[in-house]
């Protein structure tokens, strides 16, 4: 019979290395009630519902996201509260990193595809990101629209699709 040793593995007591721009605050006025704020942990892929009060911050929901769906996500974050154009959202989804000339050539992609009747399929991967970002979205009361030939936008989620899910 052979014996089997176990050994004690020492965790780590190194702090977890971030930068100030890993995360990443928005208080979407008008979405969010005053006092409450999302933190996009770009490093972790963490989104979290944060209010702050005399009592002091209090965490009161968090949703984990692929970097695919942190890719379509951040984008309609930083457009809040105007709607993120269908380029700006693709080029983030190819490159997680958006540039006035990535953007271009993704407008030039799409205008491409209109005209060639292939729209549906260059967006079809954006859109099936778009649609898992959406679900976990709803934790916060957050829904994402599609604005017909434009792009997306954040809203709040309708009372009645709020009830429904409860």
């Amino acid at each position: 019979m052979q014996e089997t040793t176990l050994r004690r593995v020492k965790p780590s007591t190194r702090p977890l290395k971030q930068s100030p721009e890993d995360i990443v605050h928005f208080t979407l006025k008008g979405l969010l009630p005053h006092g409450h704020m999302l933190a996009l942990n770009m490093a972790l892929g963490t989104l979290s519902l944060i209010s702050h009060s005399i009592e002091g911050a209090k965490l009161l929901a968090e949703q984990q996201f692929t970097n695919s769906e942190i890719c379509v996500l951040k984008p309609l974050l930083d457009s809040y509260p105007h709607f993120c154009p269908y380029e700006v959202l693709l080029a983030s989804f190819n490159s997680g990193h958006v540039t006035e000339q990535a953007i271009d050539r993704c407008r030039q992609r799409l205008q491409e595809a209109q005209e060639a009747g292939d729209w549906d399929q260059e967006m079809r991967p954006v859109r099936n990101v778009l649609s898992r970002t959406r679900l976990k979205m709803q934790n916060f009361g957050i829904d994402i629209f599609s604005i017909l030939e434009t792009g997306y936008v954040l809203m709040l989620q309708s009372r009645r699709r709020q009830q429904r899910e409860a």
